[in-house]
């Protein structure tokens, strides 16, 4: 396991350091929302007040599995909660098979519910331990471990595909999540980790218990491009060419909330490349409930609790001022308003069968 430490650490320092950036866009500068110039309403009258799983948040947003499992990611994780306490918005930890191999490691994932007392938590495991032989017992003890609201079973098949000694058994992984789905005690949130979810996948992931979904779409870090610089600095030239090859690989935020949200009733997430609260509230439009967001917030979490709180809040707010300038008092109203889906995006969702034309017909 003084492996996956290792590979834990590398994986925080190439994110901050290294470009892991896709090179393609998220979708959402195709998506255009329509401005009205008297909107009807005051500023002061907006809510950004929502629900996710039945749990209340004060804004629509989550903080998006970031790290655990070290002293540094430990720290971290600190700041994260804190921060996440502090504005009632939702959090997610990084993968915890870590803290079920190493019970030492498991203050690194718990000290987030002592830091965030009230707010959403979401626990996570690899969907790779199902086919490794975990169940609902390990499951269980994450989600234990930080008296989670949730459970997000995340799906990395690129990263893993990408990884040195990657695990790539996905094999019957459908009848082992419905059967964990009916054993855990809170909600299953399928999340993807940068590649995105297709409308295919999203109704059988429905099907077999999942209540949820973190789209992680392609647009922001890619874990390929994370795999191709460590890969590179441990000299296994395959698995560097493999990452750099499929470093743009999966589909696009913005089309992976629109094809998941027209073909489930799942509460979505919209994660993957997420940088402002323009995007947030695009993507709360396009039919998602909450907006993720992961690297700006290491970011600002690394520079210390006040530079994460203000960063916050500067989001906040743009949702807030965005929200108003379309005329939608609450988040409920914001997923109804009409809806611009212009260029690639469009081109991409008109030859998948979704007709754009509905979203801007809206009232």
């Amino acid at each position: 396991m003084r492996g996956i430490v290792k590979r834990k650490l590398r994986h925080i320092r190439v994110s901050l350091e290294k470009e892991v950036e896709a090179d393609i866009s998220t979708g959402f500068k195709d998506v255009h929302l329509i401005h009205r110039a008297l909107p009807e309403i005051d500023l002061d009258e907006v809510s950004l007040e929502t629900s996710f799983l039945g749990n209340k948040l004060t804004a629509p947003l989550v903080i998006s599995a970031i790290t655990g499992g070290t002293e540094e990611a430990k720290d971290i994780n600190a700041v994260l909660a804190e921060v996440a306490e502090e504005k009632q918005i939702g959090i997610s930890v990084g993968s915890q098979r870590i803290a079920v191999a190493q019970p030492e490691t498991v203050p690194s994932f718990s000290i987030v519910r002592v830091k965030a007392p009230t707010t959403f938590v979401m626990a996570n495991v690899g969907t790779p331990q199902l086919s490794l032989g975990w169940g609902a017992t390990e499951a269980q003890m994450c989600i234990d471990m930080i008296e989670a609201d949730a459970l997000a079973l995340h799906m990395n098949p690129l990263q893993e595909a990408v990884q040195v000694d990657g695990d790539t058994k996905y094999r019957g992984v459908y009848a082992k999540i419905k059967e964990l789905s009916n054993d855990i005690s809170v909600p299953l949130i399928m999340k993807e980790t940068g590649a995105g979810i297709a409308w295919e996948d999203a109704v059988k992931m429905q099907e077999v218990g999942a209540s949820g979904l973190e789209i992680s779409g392609v647009g922001g870090t890619s874990w390929s491009a994370v795999e191709y610089h460590i890969a590179k600095e441990v000299g296994k030239k395959d698995m560097e060419y493999l990452g750099q090859a499929l470093w743009n690989w999966g589909i696009p935020t913005a089309v992976s909330v629109v094809e998941t949200s027209n073909k489930t009733t799942l509460e979505i997430i919209a994660s993957g490349g997420l940088r402002t609260g323009v995007e947030v509230a695009k993507s709360l439009a396009l039919g998602a409930n909450l907006g993720g967001m992961a690297k700006p917030f290491l970011e600002k979490a690394v520079e210390g609790r006040e530079a994460l709180s203000e960063h916050v809040d500067h989001i906040i707010r743009e949702i807030k001022v965005v929200m108003f300038l379309v005329g939608a008092k609450n988040v409920e109203e914001l997923r109804m308003v009409p809806v611009v889906i212009l260029g690639r995006t469009a081109e991409w969702l008109n030859r998948r069968g979704f007709d754009v034309d509905e979203y801007v017909t809206r009232t």
